[in-house]
């Protein structure tokens, strides 16, 4: 399993995916606003949306899990 963490603290504006989708590496799957500004946040690895953790006007800290993705089927 790999999860995607926050980058920096902020609040969540958007999230992307859902249980189940497929992302690739690469995939934007959550953007932050912090300061302002939006902040994409990118999958590191393919696999299968297992689970969100957070939801539209959550805030998060810096290495915050934001989603749980598991192994690609």
């Amino acid at each position: 399993m790999t999860s995607v963490v926050a980058s920096l603290a902020g609040v969540v504006f958007k999230v992307l995916v859902k249980p189940g989708d497929m992302v690739s590496t690469g995939q934007e799957v959550v953007r932050l606003e912090s300061m302002k500004m939006e902040i994409p946040l990118e999958s590191e690895a393919a696999g299968v949306v297992e689970e969100v953790l957070v939801k539209e006007g959550d805030f998060v800290n810096e290495g915050d899990p934001l989603v749980i993705l598991g192994d690609p089927q």
